[in-house]
């Protein structure tokens, strides 16, 4: 009786569905894919990292604003008068 071994290619002695051993690559296609994947993985991680702590906040104005926009925001919200903003403008040009 030959059983389902047979019918696959299995006879007992190491030569499985995929014959004789001749698709050893095939494992190393897949190690390289995982590798890809975490490198992908990490570098997504660190940019996003590096995105988010670049954009430090101090109250809620970023790094990124210039200080006469920054000035600018702080008259119109009324946080200082015209002549301290006249004052700093002409500090800061």
């Amino acid at each position: 009786m030959m059983g389902w071994g047979n019918m696959w290619g299995y006879s007992g002695y190491g030569n499985g569905l995929l014959g004789n051993g001749n698709y050893w690559w095939m494992g190393l296609i897949g190690m390289a894919l995982q590798l890809a994947f975490w490198i992908a993985l990490i570098v997504i991680g660190v940019k996003l990292f590096r995105n988010y702590s670049s954009r430090t906040t101090v109250g809620h104005y970023t790094r990124d604003n210039n200080p006469l926009d920054i000035l600018r925001e702080r008259y119109a919200r009324g946080e200082i008068d015209a002549e301290e903003y006249q004052r700093r403008k002409n500090d800061l040009q």
